[in-house]
Parts: C-alpha cells; structure tokens; sequence
C-alpha cells in the first residue's frame, strides 16, 4: 500500500481549531463571505450533538512542511502545512461559533454565527430576540468555549434563573447540568482527515474531491491557485474578489471605483488575466505548480522559486487591478459597439481581450489609440466567431505563444492582424456566417455582433429617428427597456400561416430592434399591414438608408417568410462585415 496518495489521520474539533489559530491548517474563508445558511450551522452542531458523523475533510499537503514565515497568514505563527480541499465551510463554522469569532456575510458585512440552545429540549436554533429573551435558552452558545468560561458557575447561574420564574423538578435540575457538559465536549469530537501528499498533482486532487464528493463539483485549476493565494499572498486573493465585488454595484460617494454596467468579472477570471499578463500562459495546470515553487523538470520544490514567482505575479496584478488601465480598457468594448452587457455572449473573449491588451500596452509599448482599435477589432472577431468558445485555454494559450519572444509593437500589430484575417475570409462572411445566422438561440454571437455592428455605424432604431447605440446606453434607467426586440413576422401571424415551432418563429433573422411602443402598437398585426403605415413617416432615402442597416430588402412584408429569413440573414451578415471594417477606419 506504499503508493497511496493519502494517509488517514484523526483529530478532535479541539486540536483542528487549535491548528487553524497558529496557522498550521489554511482556513482562508474565514476571511471571505460565508455561504452557508445559519440553519445549516444550526444543524451541523445538532448532529455533533447526537453523535452523528458530519463527513470526512480533504486537506492537502502545501509542501513546505517546517518554514516558519508569515506570508499572506498575517496573525498566524506559521505558514499553513496542509491546505483545505474539502471541508472549508464546515470548519469555518466551528471555528466562527466556538472561538466566537465574526464572519463576513453575502454583503461583505462583519457578524456572528449566533447559534442557541435549550438544555431542557436538548434542541439548538439559530439565535432570535425572542430567544434572546427566553431564561431557557443559552442564546450565545459560543460562550461556553472560551478560555475563561467557568461551567460551574454558569450552570449555577443559568438554574438560579429558571428557578426564579418556575420551580425546577430534580429531574431538570439534572438534565440540564448533564446536557451543557455534552455540549461542552463537542470540543472533543472526533473527526476524520485524509491529508493527500505533496506529491500529488492538482489533476489528480481534482479527481478525489469528485470521486468522495457527493456534490461532484469538479475543482478548476483557478480554485487550486485562489486557495494558494490564500496561504502565500492572502492580500493578493482579497484584492481580487474586493474588486470583483466593486465592479458590481455603484459606489455610494461617487470614489474611483470599477464598477460597470457591462461587465461583472467574477475573481478565478481576473487571476487568469494575472496569469496570461504575468507567465504568458493560459493553461493554468501548469501555472499551479510553477507558483509552489516546483521545478517542472526536476519535481523539487523551492521556496525561493516560488517566491520569485510570486512576485510576478504580484507585479501583473497590480496593471491588471488598475482603476485606469481597467476603465481604459472598457472603452475598447465601446469603440467595438459592445455597448451594452446583453450583447457580450462571451466573457471569455473579454477577459482574454484584456490580457491581450494589458500585454499590448506594458510589453510591447503601443500607444492607446493603436491599441484601442486593434483591440476592439479583435474583440469582435473573437465575439463573433466563438474563439475561445471551445478549450477556450489552449486557444489562448496558442495565442500567446504566437506573442512569445517578440517585443515590438510592429510584431504584435502584425500577429493579431493576420490571426483576423486567418479566421474572417470571404467565405466566412459569405457562407459561414448566414448559416450561423439561421437559428433561434438568444445568445447568439451573430446576432449580437449585428446589434454591436449597428452600434459602430451609428444606424437608427428601425422606424425610428432613435439611434441604437442612445437607446442601449446601460446607464439609462426606466420601468421598460427602451430598445426590444420585435417579431417583423409576428408570433400569431405566423401561427395563422401554419408556422407554430419556436426555432421557426424565432429564428435571429426575424428579430428588430424598436422603440418599445412602437413594438406595443405593431403587436402581432401583418406585416403587410403594419410597416406601409410606418414607411410613409419616412424620406424614400432615409427609408432606404434605414433599411440597408436593419437588412431588410424593399418590399420585405411581401415575401415568403422562408424567403424572407434567408436573404435577411444574408443581409445582417454584410451589415456585421461593414462595422467590423468600419472599427478600422474610426
């Protein structure tokens, strides 16, 4: 059995809360919101109770058993010897309620797990005012677990004041002493830890958590890397999700802040613009091993190689979490008509566009305007074609590699322009993309880089003086949106005509942007009917340039709708080829 990848090893609750305060075990969510409903530890502490078994934890080896260094542990006498892989939440919870430590919530706010218990029921809840209230209740049982808790006197207190209000029968007066000394022992139940050894690879954690987990999440290479953070750069993961909860709601006094309306960047996505920016790599399995100091040829660790690469990574997210780099690089989704969040159907695309444009700038020196046009131009194209839709990590990864050994400016114009024109040929614009075009999904990339493509040649909203890029603005709130889609063949129209399924009636190609009123009074009227009338509001030219931006042929309310859809999607196509060429010459 000597090439086990684990070892059994048990403890009490006692002796793992007393690692987790000097450091000899990560819990690094004590530190961060804690998910877990109130009731849950409620019934984490009623099962300990009872004697029933809460589930074994996964911790794992860091490798670097013995170094006595406070990085990223600040307060702690050691750097952590085992990282936890399962079992964050449950020891966050003991550790929070027994050591009577606040936690942060969902709204980032400090509080306590307050968790109550009634000796005469033997039942716990989660602490209320009326509890609070209640002689029969112990409302904070955290109290029992301090270093200076005196049981004898509390439990002569807690039956003094019950027996002020009721005469206690013998039998309470026994039950109750009994039930706060089962209590107390809680700090002596047993537990069950399979620690993995250093030697195994993140793959192969990976796959243990699953094969035990009864959840079946698979952890990601980004989560191995957070929880490493945690231990040796803990203020680098905080930064992380600090800015990834900023970007998502508007500051209160008006501060710099990276909140915006476009895009919520979620913390494993901007550590992977660290990485890109910092190691030139997209495969993170490999940036895990580089970052705990591991020689990939050799399979030493070394802590001075890990803090060497720590430090990098340190110097990248310092660009990467830059309030103006940040802000100037969401000009780049405007330039390219990404002008609101509805149209982004790859995040990936983003966050890459952004290592692309972080490494444009600090590695290759190109100026904002060059870079801010290049960029936008490649967003696009990724946006459109679903680059890094699939094994969107060896893509970029590819992509990088491209990059590698190349400094000038000039080099990294030229890469990334002949990857665009590689991917957008002729036949892509003229075959490959109608085709693309002819479906019903409502994330659909086509569809939204014609809404972008719209946005970029500042067209109008269809029968209206309106511009859709004004009536996309996101920062412009209302009860309705002020731009919706609208069927140019109505839902019941074409189910009169005999046209029922939702993939035909909601193909893209049937689908225009319109003023929401306009949308109400068209309702499901004929088209034959309907767009006559709003024609004659309009110049012939006008009419005319109007229709060539929403890619409809004169007389469109007169064909077949079979007809209709095909030269429509390949219309939308030459619309989304104009504004991709027109981001060149802006």
């Amino acid at each position: 059995m000597s090439d086990l990848l684990f070892k059994k090893v048990d403890y009490t609750v006692g002796k793992l809360l007393e690692d987790i305060a000097i450091g000899e075990i990560g819990l690094p969510d004590i530190q961060r919101p804690f998910v877990w409903d109130t009731s849950r530890v409620r019934d984490l502490f009623d099962s300990m109770y009872r004697g029933y078994p809460i589930g074994t934890l996964l911790f794992w080896e860091n490798g670097y058993p013995g170094e006595h260094r406070t990085i990223g542990v600040e307060g702690k006498q050691k750097i952590p010897h085992l990282l936890i892989v399962d079992g964050q939440q449950r020891l966050t919870a003991l550790y929070a309620v027994m050591k009577g430590v606040p936690i942060l919530d969902k709204h980032f706010q400090q509080r306590r797990l307050r968790i109550a218990f009634n000796p005469l029921e033997e039942r716990f809840e989660v602490t209320n005012t009326a509890i609070e209230r209640d002689f029969t209740w112990i409302p904070d049982i955290s109290v029992l677990w301090q270093p200076d808790f005196d049981q004898y006197a509390f439990v002569s207190v807690f039956l003094e004041r019950l027996d002020e209000r009721r005469p206690l029968a013998p039998e309470d007066r026994r039950r109750i002493p009994k039930a706060i000394q089962r209590l107390v022992n809680l700090i002596n139940y047993p537990m069950t830890a399979l620690e993995i050894s250093l030697h195994a690879t993140e793959e192969q954690v990976s796959e243990i958590f699953v094969r035990i987990n009864s959840r079946g999440r698979t952890l990601n290479q980004a989560d191995f890397i957070l929880t490493l953070m945690s231990v040796f750069w803990d203020e680098g993961r905080k930064d992380l999700e600090d800015f990834a909860r900023q970007a998502r709601k508007p500051p209160a006094d008006n501060r710099p802040s990276p909140y915006t309306p476009y895009f919520h960047p979620a913390p494993d996505q901007l550590l992977r613009v660290n990485v890109a920016l910092a190691f030139r790599r997209a495969r993170l399995e490999h940036v895990y091993s580089i970052l705990r100091g591991k020689d990939l040829q050799t399979g030493e660790f070394s802590a001075e190689r890990r803090d060497a690469q720590f430090a990098r990574l340190r110097e990248a997210q310092a660009q990467v979490l830059n309030l103006q780099h940040w802000h100037d690089f969401l000009k780049v989704l405007k330039r390219a008509g990404y002008i609101h969040r509805s149209l982004i159907s790859s995040q990936t695309a983003l966050i890459y566009t952004y290592a692309l444009w972080l490494i444009g700038k600090h590695g290759f020196g190109l100026g904002p305007h060059t870079l801010r046009t290049l960029m936008a131009r490649w967003f696009f194209m990724s946006s459109l074609t679903g680059r890094y839709t699939s094994s969107p990590e060896t893509r970029m990864d590819q992509d990088l590699a491209l990059l590698r050994g190349r400094s000038r400016g000039e080099r990294f114009i030229q890469v990334l322009e002949q990857e665009m024109a590689a991917v957008l040929t002729p036949d892509f614009w003229e075959v490959t993309l109608p085709n693309n075009l002819a479906t019903a999904s409502a994330r659909n990339p086509g569809q939204s880089a014609y809404y972008a493509a719209l946005c970029i040649l500042d067209a109008p909203v269809l029968f209206s003086t309106m511009k859709v890029r004004d009536l996309l603005d996101p920062t412009v709130q209302a009860r309705k949106q002020a731009l919706e889609r609208h069927h140019l063949f109505p839902r019941k129209y074409l189910g009169r005509q005999g046209i029922t399924t939702k993939r035909d009636i909601n193909q893209v190609a049937n689908y225009a942007l319109v003023e929401w009123h306009d949308n109400i009074e068209i309702s499901d009227r004929p088209p034959a009917e309907y767009a006559p009338e709003y024609e004659r509001r309009f110049a012939p030219d006008t009419l005319q340039d109007m229709y060539w931006y929403h890619a409809l042929p004169e007389r469109w309310y007169e064909m077949g709708y079979r007809d209709f859809l095909e030269e429509r999607r390949r219309r939308m196509a030459v619309v989304i080829r104009e504004g991709f060429n027109h981001l060149s010459h802006l």
